[in-house]
């Protein structure tokens, strides 16, 4: 079972090794300084050091976390946990002070006479630095899944918000189709049915070519109303993109509800595409914009795309209404 406190990612081991090669070459060279011994045998002596002790920590620890530790109640974590970490710091020396002479460098005499008893008080101090980084990783892991619960829990509220939106304008026109002409109102009822089901997935994310899709299924519904007035056109070229799903749509049922008036002979609305920067661009003709304030619709848009993209959403003209969406590197895993 998965545990946050088990859990130690690869870049957490990396900066590990790290710290412990750097430490351990300066504080042997500094030791080596004192004995008047070899600065460079010093900070071989120490490179060593630290490469085998994080090594068999990696070892011991990792294999403790996956397969002992998740089948044992926690009462026994802490003891293993000490025992594991002890002859990581234990071997570690052992090894490292048995390669350092295999190789010919240096070593301070008391290594040698007192390995292991050295090698003990180094396990001790292993065990120590093991639970501060311990604390750290779980303290990290807990915030890691919190911020993750937040996020999808208002991705979850903000799509809840979206979807009653568009189908109050659609079972509207429904309802106003069913005494003008019910052929057409059951022709609607079906075509509902139809892009309720191509969009009703638990991915937050669809292929740009899927929303397309949906977005062409929405306008032929909201054309039974308006009598084929709505003109879509889209690029015929569609990049391989990811986008938060119902985010085209949105706009596109903007553009009809704000944009259309029921005088004008038709309403013209365009998706482009910009591969370069990674831009796609919904403008329409129909009624320009009095403000660049987004209501509740576009707000939620903006929140998802920010949060499953990085990316933003901008007005570029009020006048010949054009929306812009900045594409970013789209992921459902907001912890990357």
């Amino acid at each position: 079972m998965y545990n946050i406190a088990l859990h130690i990612k690869t870049r957490d081991w990396l900066y590990i090794l790290l710290i412990g090669i750097v430490f351990g070459t300066l504080l042997s060279t500094l030791g080596y300084g004192l004995f008047s011994l070899s600065l460079i045998d010093g900070a071989i002596f120490g490179f060593i050091l630290g490469f085998t002790i994080t090594l068999f920590s990696l070892a011991f620890i990792s294999n403790m976390n996956k397969r002992i530790l998740p089948n044992l109640r926690e009462v026994y974590w802490l003891p293993l946990s000490i025992v594991f970490s002890f002859l990581s710091g234990f071997l570690g020396t052992v090894v490292g002070v048995l390669l350092s002479r295999f190789l010919e460098i240096q070593v301070i005499p008391a290594f040698i006479e007192q390995m292991f008893p050295i090698s003990a008080a180094i396990g001790i101090l292993t065990y120590i630095v093991g639970a501060l980084l311990y604390r750290f990783v779980k303290m990290r892991n807990q915030k890691d899944v919190i911020d993750h619960e937040y996020v999808q829990s208002r991705l979850r509220s903000l799509e809840t918000q979206l979807n009653p939106h568009f189908l109050f304008n659609a079972l509207n026109s429904i309802a106003e189709l069913i005494h003008q002409d019910p052929d057409k109102a059951e022709m609607a009822v079906l075509k509902v049915s139809s892009f309720l089901r191509n969009t009703m997935n638990e991915t937050a994310l669809l292929r740009l070519s899927d929303e397309i899709r949906n977005v062409k299924d929405y306008v032929e519904l909201e054309n039974i109303r308006f009598s084929g007035k709505i003109l879509l056109h889209v690029d015929k070229v569609i990049p391989q993109w990811q986008i938060p799903k119902f985010s085209l749509q949105l706009l596109v049922e903007n553009a009809i509800k704000h944009g259309f008036l029921s005088s004008s002979e038709s309403l013209n609305i365009w998706i482009e595409f910009d591969k370069e920067k990674k831009i796609i661009r919904i403008k329409n003709d129909g009624e320009s914009m009095k403000s660049k304030k987004f209501g509740v619709g576009l707000s939620n848009l903006k929140q998802r795309l920010e949060l499953l993209c990085k990316a933003s959403l901008e007005v570029e003209d009020k006048k010949n209404v054009t929306f812009n969406i900045l594409l970013g590197d789209c992921c459902e895993n907001i912890n990357r």
